[in-house]
């Protein structure tokens, strides 16, 4: 259980680390070169659904990773 728990958690902290480095920034980051593209073939209205896709999985995922980050913190105590 511990082991399977401490897998959930890495691949939990790599998935936010990534959702976060594609949501775009003050300078587009890395955002701005997947939407980029997406704004010339689909228009704005796309890109912007990205975003909001991208914030609602960081939300999902941050709650994920604090929820595997207390049960892990419970276990090994």
């Amino acid at each position: 259980m511990e082991i399977f728990l401490k897998i959930l958690l890495v691949i939990f902290s790599i998935g936010l680390i990534a959702v976060v480095l594609l949501q775009k920034g003050k300078s587009a980051g890395l955002s701005g070169a997947i939407s980029g593209g997406a704004e010339h073939l689909f228009g704005k209205t796309k890109a912007r659904g990205l975003d909001l896709v991208l914030q609602r999985v960081t939300i999902v995922m941050a709650a994920g990773f604090f929820i595997l980050s207390v049960c892990v913190a419970v276990v090994l105590k």
